[in-house]
């Protein structure tokens, strides 16, 4: 399995395609192959590189907290080892303030930057969210556990069909190979909870995209555009009646809309 030793951890990682790179950073709970659906497309014009975060999946799991600054550090190292000066990276939730640090913390290593679902700060309900998040997943089986983050990122228009009902529960029923302890968790949840750059954004020269769903009540709209608005030049595109995993529920689109913006940033 293809590690690196970065910033203290062993950090594991997968490459898709061939091209210029495009680091893909996913959230609180998901390792890397969670990207599949767009990997799979994203592939065919660009060298994907697919990190499990610290605290899911391969990567170490290290007693926490963690921060914000810790986990974009762990991305430079890894960039380093590859030989890589500057990419354009796409970060999902959790996966999106990471790479916010990394063009706070490393510019010269960000060529441009997805955003989606993205948060700045977290006002005293997200902070709830994600204490919420460590009790169920403390208490709850992991199926349970499932089933919340499923209600939790998923919209309306999601559960009102038969047909994806079933593949939510089927989702469910699925077992990753390692399984994310609780600490794991706890760290990143902390990360996220202390993840605080409104004021630093206005430094960010990287031209940004932030993306999000309209129904979003995980980080909703009033998040990303507060991002938007702060950073210079940056664009935003919401979709309407989606939620926070508006890029499982209009796959297609997502794919050739964040493709087509790369083509060009």
């Amino acid at each position: 399995m293809p590690t690196i030793q970065t910033n203290g951890i062993s950090l594991y990682y997968e490459e898709r395609g061939l091209g210029e790179p495009v680091l893909l950073i996913m959230g609180i709970t998901a390792a890397g192959s969670v990207w599949e659906p767009h990997v799979a497309d994203w592939e065919k014009y660009y060298r994907c590189i697919l990190p499990d975060n610290r605290g899911v999946g391969f990567s170490d799991k290290p007693d926490g907290p963690y921060t914000t600054e810790q986990m974009a550090d762990d991305y430079a190292g890894l960039l380093d080892q590859l030989g890589l000066e500057k990419v354009r990276v796409v970060g999902c939730s959790m996966g999106s303030t990471i790479a916010m640090q990394l063009a706070l913390r490393h510019p010269h290593k960000v060529k441009s930057m997805v955003l989606m679902c993205p948060w700045a700060r977290c006002d005293a309900m997200a902070k709830g969210i994600f204490e919420h998040m460590m009790h169920c997943k403390a208490r709850f089986t992991p199926e349970e556990f499932s089933l919340y983050i499923q209600l939790l990122i998923f919209s309306k228009s999601t559960w009102d069909k038969d047909e994806k009902r079933a593949e939510l529960e089927a989702g469910r029923r699925e077992n990753p190979p390692f399984p994310q302890p609780l600490h794991g968790l706890q760290g990143q949840a902390a990360a996220c909870i202390n993840h605080h750059v409104l004021d630093q954004l206005g430094t960010v020269q990287s031209p940004t995209l932030v993306i999000g769903g309209e129904e979003d009540v995980f980080t909703p709209p009033w998040m990303g555009q507060e991002i938007a608005e702060a950073i210079p030049g940056a664009e935003i595109y919401l979709y309407q009646k989606l939620g926070h995993a508006f890029h499982f529920e209009a796959t297609e689109d997502f794919n050739n809309r964040v493709k087509e913006w790369l083509d060009k940033h």
